[in-house]
């Protein structure tokens, strides 16, 4: 009888520690679900908060409601809209614990500055809302500060981006047929903007309807492959390419501006 009270009494305590320790290591815990209508009005406070320009707060909300035990549906309506936060905020002047506020110096420049802090010209006009490369002393520019990487998945077909081990967004792109897209990780070691196509027997132009990598392209430290743009947007999601990673040209040219050199791109099945 004093064996199975020991026993009772350790598995009470062990069942206290589970959430805390859960709770520790950043897993989702939750003893009673969330209803679907709380569900919903933390989506749409969210949203009013997004609309009144108080997007920190707004992301706030939706992170902690992202760390319940929600069902699959809930979550991916959830994980949506915070992705889509996380894009304003990245392309905001708004600081973040994962930014810094730059004051330009006499003789800098946008790519001194993209250099120096290991980001790039793209990213740092897209954040401060800059439309040209002309930049003055004692302008304030957002920097991030962050790591970007990226995991391509190919039994789903999904680009994830991450900056410093936090998903920041998710894209749908087109991976290699026949199990073509190599697994690993690799590095980006050259970007292109309105790359030429060579392929055998001919040199297609930037722009041509048949140059089928699009709009970017940004290789890999593995040779012939990388990401890159399309001309059949109809194919993103499926496993049609020759290895490379398609991805719509839009989305392609938001990456681009995003993922410096030597950014780490890990590919699993």
């Amino acid at each position: 009888m004093k064996k199975q009270i020991r026993f009772l009494t350790s598995l009470f305590v062990l069942m206290l520690w589970i959430p805390i320790l859960a709770h520790a290591e950043g897993k989702a815990v939750s003893r009673n679900p969330i209803s679907a209508e709380k569900i919903q009005k933390t989506i749409a406070d969210a949203e009013l908060l997004e609309n009144k320009g108080d997007l920190l707060e707004a992301k706030k909300r939706l992170t902690i409601l992202f760390r319940h035990d929600l069902e699959k549906s809930d979550k991916k309506k959830v994980k949506k809209a915070l992705e889509s936060i996380n894009m304003k905020i990245l392309f905001s002047p708004i600081e973040t614990s994962g930014s810094l506020i730059y004051t330009v110096q006499e003789g800098d420049s946008l790519h001194k500055i993209a250099k120096k802090y290991g980001t790039t010209i793209g990213l740092i006009k897209r954040t401060n809302h800059l439309t040209k490369d002309v930049i003055r002393p004692g302008m304030k520019f957002k920097i991030i500060k962050g790591k970007f990487s990226i995991l391509i998945d190919k039994s789903d077909n999904k680009l994830k981006l991450f900056c410093d081990d936090e998903l920041i967004k998710t894209y749908s792109v087109t991976t290699g047929a026949n199990n073509s897209t190599p697994i690993g990780t690799f590095t980006i070691e050259m970007k292109l903007e309105n790359p030429t196509w060579y392929t055998t027997g001919a040199i297609v132009p930037p722009n041509s309807p048949e140059n089928v990598l699009g709009t970017r392209w940004m290789g890999f430290s593995i040779p012939e492959y990388g990401i890159h743009g399309t001309t059949e947007p109809e194919a993103i999601g499926k496993q049609t390419s020759k290895g490379c990673v398609r991805m719509r040209n839009e989305e392609v040219e938001e990456l681009y501006d995003i993922v410096p050199l030597k950014t780490t791109v890990t590919v699993v099945d």
